[in-house]
């Protein structure tokens, strides 16, 4: 870590916590305040259901197989590079691990991961032990959100089995009881959407009055928002590739429950599921790199959710064969501008790709997992990755948790210290950043990315960060200005870990970077300093790899940096 990026991190503080608080809550819907009250103030009662039956359903549930296997031993998990046993009840909801790890604990992904055929024995026992030891209404699991991913993995698990027990069923109503009567309203976004999506499941699963009121309520949340959540693109609107990932693997096993219970009205909700299926798949893949994997932009880290290719499969399975994902075409370079999310895909000759971020950090009253990282980018050369974000590897409310959504720990701009984006705590937004798309198009046979955004203007000099791509054969030249006087401006180009600087000339401000490939990449600045400092690189959570970052301190308004590769060996 830069001592730039420690210092970046602690100043994120405004003048005081009243007005930090007003610029957050400023932004939130009147029902997120409303029920935020209302489940603070009304105690939670869950209600214990009796005998229920199942519904018929013209097909077993069948999908291709998107999650690893989690239960690695008898009673033996591993989530977020962590191992822990689950032996009784104290286990369950163990004040010593992180609520993330508890969390992905009460999913039961085990149930349905890779291999979970030849595990029944165990994932009996694991269901055995999570009803005996967590009572209705008591820990972690009777949460909404880790609810609504349970109950959507016993549905999946008990349409399999042969054997069902009496109070298996019974647990499941009584938990999907307790979700009804408790949906994230109060947080709205892809919580709302599992929420909704759990419902479904449970309400087609079984059969009756209260599950028909089950199925109601969530085919009534999916409808509202659908269309909120998904912009034209096929983009989540909170702008996170993992949770992208996430959602579209929702949207394959709607389109699949349809499919397989056969009930008139999912088969009438089935075509608007699958277009936007169609849109979130190949937004995804526009959103990796060339080694298959998303990028790291807002909160964003490997192993959460499936790999673009997995849900290309699983999708084109449920709506046929999708468009290729985008690539370069005889050597040309392409643009693929994701206008409605505000992003741009430059593809390059010899497996090149550059992801450019003009988008705003996520929808205004929802800008939870977002980064203050605007006008940042990353660059993979040759098939590798090049100049990366930082990633994710922690949630809670630290300070490595705040330096990580800092703008310090993305490619783009920190002027006098302060972030783009006021982030603080562990998932709130003051006064945010609004991006400005100047032009993205093709110009003298280049392509040119010009992009504004005004996260400075509230500083004393009134700042504007001003920054123009401009891509040639073999090249990338970055034009950065900033409009308004200013004590300090560093630009910050995250190197991969597997990134060598062979070598750093400071006085004619130029450095070479090896790929392992072997290849080399030239790198010249002119309006600033240039030095390599040590930083951290996080592609999962729970990992943290050692890295350098090359940091260009501003000695003009107007910085410039050339990014050039030899395309022959």
């Amino acid at each position: 870590m830069t001592r730039v990026a420690h210092r970046v991190a602690r100043r994120t503080e405004p003048v005081s916590l009243l007005f930090r608080l007003f610029h957050t809550v400023r932004h939130l819907r009147a029902e997120q305040v409303i029920y935020r009250l209302k489940y603070r103030v009304l105690p939670t009662r869950v209600r214990s259901v009796g005998h229920i039956s199942r519904r018929p359903w013209a097909n077993r549930w069948h999908q291709p197989v998107l999650a690893k296997r989690s239960l690695v031993a008898p009673a033996t998990f591993e989530f977020l590079g962590a191992r822990g046993r689950v032996d009784g009840a104290a286990d369950w909801n163990d004040p010593h691990r992180s609520k993330l790890w508890l969390y992905n604990l009460h999913y039961l992904d085990d149930l349905n991961a890779e291999g979970c055929d030849q595990r029944t024995d165990e994932h009996v026992r694991l269901i055995e032990s999570w009803i005996g030891h967590n009572p209705a209404g008591h820990g972690i699991g009777w949460e909404p959100y880790p609810l609504s991913l349970r109950i959507v993995n016993l549905v999946k698990w008990l349409d399999r089995q042969r054997r069902v027990e009496e109070h298996w069923l019974r647990s499941l109503a009584t938990q999907a009881s307790a979700l009804a009567d408790r949906v994230e309203y109060h947080l709205l976004g892809n919580h709302l959407f599992a929420n909704g999506k759990a419902l479904v499941f449970a309400g087609v699963f079984f059969d009756g009055t209260q599950a028909d009121a089950w199925l109601a309520q969530g085919l009534a949340i999916l409808e509202r928002e659908l269309p909120e959540q998904f912009l034209a693109d096929g983009a989540h609107f909170e702008r996170s590739p993992m949770y992208q990932a996430t959602l579209t693997a929702d949207l394959c096993d709607l389109v699949r429950l349809a499919d397989v219970s056969g009930l008139a009205s999912l088969r009438a909700c089935r075509g608007a599921w699958a277009q936007v299926l169609a849109r979130a798949t190949q937004w995804l893949e526009a959103m990796a790199h060339p080694d298959g994997e998303i990028s790291f932009f807002n909160d964003a880290a490997l192993g959460i959710a499936p790999s673009p290719a997995r849900l290309r499969s699983y999708a084109e399975s449920l709506v046929g064969a999708l468009p290729p994902a985008p690539r370069a075409i005889d050597g040309s370079i392409r643009l693929h501008s994701l206008a409605p999310s505000g992003y741009c895909r430059v593809d390059l000759p010899d497996d090149g790709v550059a992801i450019i971020d003009v988008a705003p950090l996520g929808p205004d009253y929802l800008p939870a997992h977002g980064h203050a990282d605007t006008l940042s980018f990353e660059l993979s050369l040759f098939g590798t990755r090049v100049f990366v974000n930082s990633g994710t590897s922690r949630y809670g409310e630290d300070a490595e948790r705040l330096r990580q959504r800092a703008t310090a720990a993305h490619n783009t701009v920190v002027v006098d210290d302060e972030n783009s984006s006021e982030v603080w705590g562990g998932f709130r937004v003051a006064r945010r950043a609004h991006p400005m798309l100047r032009e993205a198009g093709e110009r003298d046979g280049r392509i040119v990315i010009d992009a504004s955004h005004d996260g400075y203007l509230r500083l004393a000099g009134r700042n504007i960060h001003r920054r123009r791509w401009i891509f040639e054969a073999g090249s990338m030249r970055i034009e950065d200005t900033i409009e308004g006087p200013f004590r300090s401006a560093v630009a910050y180009l995250h190197l991969h870990p597997d990134v060598v600087v062979e070598r750093l000339s400071p006085e004619d401000r130029t450095a070479r970077l090896r790929i392992p490939s072997g290849r080399t990449i030239e790198v010249a600045v002119t309006g600033a300093s240039l030095a390599v400092a040590a930083s951290t690189w996080h592609p999962r959570f729970g990992v943290s790899i050692p890295s350098n970052v090359l940091v260009l301190a501003f000695e003009e308004s107007a910085v410039s940096t050339n990014v050039s590769w030899n395309r022959s060996r």
